[in-house]
């Protein structure tokens, strides 16, 4: 057939101009043909965005939910994610054919899942494979056992370093509801990981820990983010949503077989009295209309035949005991409007109420009564007031991600569950130590660097060059190199970039609003820690007692603190109330402190100098020994120099350890020096004691 000019085909083929060889280009051609083909297999309506299917912090979260209706879909099983990638095929096939894991007598398995963007800069993914290690999550109680696909006991530093330029790193949680079943739960995860490897069709770099700690064993699987050719790892967002879920599904009912019927039911009955959204809750809100149920005998269409009028009746009873539902006529229902939501956190907190439990028994081997939930405080990220005590447990707020959650035991006699800490501030505070936490002052004035680019800015232009010519010009003057100062400056703005306050034109040029202080501020204001966390003592009390070192106790005794309002007898409170009179005693024996003819305690004075020097100079000198170095100590008016080592803890407090060449010497310690270690510093004191802090060698950046 003849054809024109407008529909004629005219291939025109040109050269592969890949790198590698042409091996390497033929593979990246015909990879690109066939990501071509694949985009134009998809209908416009499953088309999903770029990238790797989720962003910094995205999650996916579903649960596989037994059910008589053959191809039913869950409430939480809509397919998110990026539509394409690795896995698409799979989802493609069994999303038309029906998913298995939504059948009667499939196995139900939680799948929970996060995609962390550059998960190994700032130290979030080493803290994450720390924690998801803790103590007390293995079967006996111990450590958690880190391993992976041929090996017991894998090693994570060489894991992050295997991902530390990856674009994204994917978490996992596979949580079967029968795992206390499974023969054997690492077993199950090799398995279930290399059917995913099938499934993708690439080896993947994958590390696993599985926890007991809890009413319902689980896995934690970390994925790094790349293929076997070295190549981003995108993996389709069905599959995270469903994929993965019905293959876990797949293992479980393989092994224990499927679900029978009274099983379910025995389940289901279980679920009557739960505090927390069950699967009846769901059949409820799905025959609801409007939040109006009509239970009438023969006017309910329940949309599961487990899920019987009965069952509904019963937890519809217990929801009214709860204020969550209440009738409005004979048969009707009216159902809470957040009846869900108001579930879920009631879960939530019974989840919490439990670890903290767990907690406090781990901390007292069970030898103390159990605490009275009533007495329990939970906290946002900022608590109302200052709460002091005892440091009982730090656990993941999310186990897919990495702030932590602290367990303490006030002094106030309640035990306080604050959440959303960075594991940064917690990295150097031992548990049991005695921490004090606050609301974190709200930055209100713009960081240096920022008036000085500001002071350096003409017509909304701060040109680095230019900066630098003047820098030039004082350098005399300047606490470090202009060099340096203007990278710094440098790197402020590209921060500032990111969160579209300034612009960069070019290399040389940045635009810079008029409102750049103020919108600074609210920048730096809005990424500062919302609590900070003040180590008040790493001793515990009994090691305080018998201390010869100025210990938290001795400063409550000196100032009179005990006495006041913000101890009860209870709980740590009663604890330090008994530790305060043992520790008393003890000064007393040793001449500290004295008796006047009214039965009164009268302390020497300057008793925490004169405690502290001494405890500093018997640790100094034990140090001297071990390190075969010269201890020497700081004297007023006195500026030395040397490598910050690192902090060493005392009854005193923590302090820093300072070398330089044959000696060194123990200044008390700072929190913003904690990033200094392994630098040159310059320390001195003044008349007063006061201690100052410099970078280098007697010049450097004040802090």
């Amino acid at each position: 057939m003849a054809q024109d000019d407008d529909t004629a085909f005219r291939p025109r083929v040109g050269r592969l101009r890949a790198e590698g060889g042409p091996e390497r280009g033929r593979t990246d051609f015909l990879a690109s043909i066939r990501t071509q083909v694949r985009r134009q297999s998809l209908s416009p309506g499953k088309r999903g965005g770029s990238g790797s299917g989720g962003g910094s912090g995205r999650r996916f979260s579903s649960e596989s939910v037994a059910s008589s209706r053959a191809g039913s879909t869950s409430r939480s099983g809509s397919t998110r994610g990026v539509g394409r990638g690795r896995g698409a095929s799979f989802v493609r096939a069994r999303g038309i054919a029906g998913w298995r894991h939504q059948l009667s007598g499939a196995r139900r398995v939680t799948v929970k899942a996060r995609v962390v963007r550059q998960a190994g800069k700032g130290g979030g993914a080493a803290a994450h494979l720390r924690y998801i290690q803790r103590d007390g999550t293995s079967r006996d109680g111990e450590r958690g056992v880190l391993y992976g696909a041929e090996t017991d006991r894998a090693d994570a530093k060489a894991f992050l370093e295997r991902g530390v330029g990856d674009r994204h790193q994917f978490r996992f949680i596979v949580s079967p509801e029968d795992a206390d079943r499974l023969e054997d739960l690492t077993d199950f995860t090799r398995e279930l990981m290399t059917q995913m490897e099938a499934d993708l069709g690439t080896r993947l770099d994958w590390v696993a820990v599985n926890h007991f700690n809890t009413a319902h064993p689980h896995v934690h699987v970390v994925i790094n983010g790349r293929d076997d050719q070295g190549k981003d790892l995108v993996i389709d967002g069905g599959y995270i949503t469903h994929g993965l879920r019905e293959r876990a599904s797949e293992f479980v009912t393989l092994d224990l077989g499927p679900v029978s019927e009274i099983e379910q039911r025995q389940k289901l009955e279980t679920e009557i009295d739960r505090d927390r959204f069950t699967s009846i809750d769901r059949a409820l809100l799905d025959q609801a209309t409007e939040n109006h149920l009509d239970m009438r005998p023969g006017s309910d269409t329940p949309t599961s035949d487990l899920v019987d009028r009965r069952l509904r009746l019963s937890r519809l009873a217990k929801l009214e005991r709860m204020g969550l539902a209440s009738p409005t006529a004979p048969g009707g229902w009216t159902l809470d409007d957040r009846l869900e939501e108001r579930l879920r956190n009631l879960g939530e907190r019974d989840d919490i109420t439990k670890q903290m439990h767990r907690a406090l028994k781990a901390r007292d081997k069970g030898t103390a009564p159990t605490r009275d939930p009533a007495h329990f405080r939970f906290h946002g990220e900022v608590p109302e007031k200052p709460v002091t005590g005892r440091l009982v447990d730090r656990h993941l707020t999310d186990e897919l991600g990495e702030k932590l959650s602290l367990v303490v035991d006030g002094l106030d006699g309640r035990v306080h569950h604050l959440r959303g800490f960075d594991p940064a501030q917690m990295e150097d505070i031992p548990r049991n130590a005695i921490v004090e936490i606050c609301a974190a002052p709200v930055p209100d004035k713009p960081r240096p660097s920022d008036r000085a680019i500001l002071a350096h800015t003409g017509d909304g232009i701060y040109h680095p060059s230019a900066h630098l010519e003047r820098m030039q010009l004082d350098r005399w003057s300047l606490k470090g190199t202009p060099e340096d100062l203007i990278k710094g400056h440098v790197r402020r703005l590209e921060a500032l970039r990111r969160a579209g306050i300034v612009e960069r034109l070019d290399a040389a040029r940045w635009r810079i609003p008029e409102d750049f202080q103020q919108r600074s501020i609210a920048y730096d204001a809005a990424r500062a820690p919302k609590a900070t966390v003040r180590l008040l003592s790493a001793f515990d009390l009994e090691a305080q007692i018998g201390s010869d070192g100025a210990t938290w106790l001795d400063r409550r005794l000196v100032a009179g603190v005990g006495r006041e309002g913000d101890r009860v007898e209870a709980g740590f409170g009663g604890e330090v109330g008994d530790a305060l009179a043992r520790r008393q005693k003890a000064l007393l024996d040793r001449g500290d402190a004295s008796l006047t003819s009214e039965g009164m305690v009268r302390y020497r004075k300057n008793l925490l100098a004169a405690l502290e020097a001494r405890e500093v100079e018997r640790v100094g000198q034990a140090m001297a020994a071990k390190r075969e170095k010269l201890w020497r100590p700081l004297d007023r008016f006195e500026t030395i120099q040397g490598t910050l080592k690192g902090p060493v803890d005392l009854a005193s407090g923590r302090f820093a350890v300072l070398e330089s060449g044959h000696e060194f010497s123990l200044v008390p310690w700072r929190p913003e020096i904690g990033k200094q270690r392994q630098k040159e510093m310059t320390i001195s004191m003044d008349e007063h004691g006061g201690i100052s802090w410099e970078l280098g060698r007697g010049r450097g950046l004040g802090l």
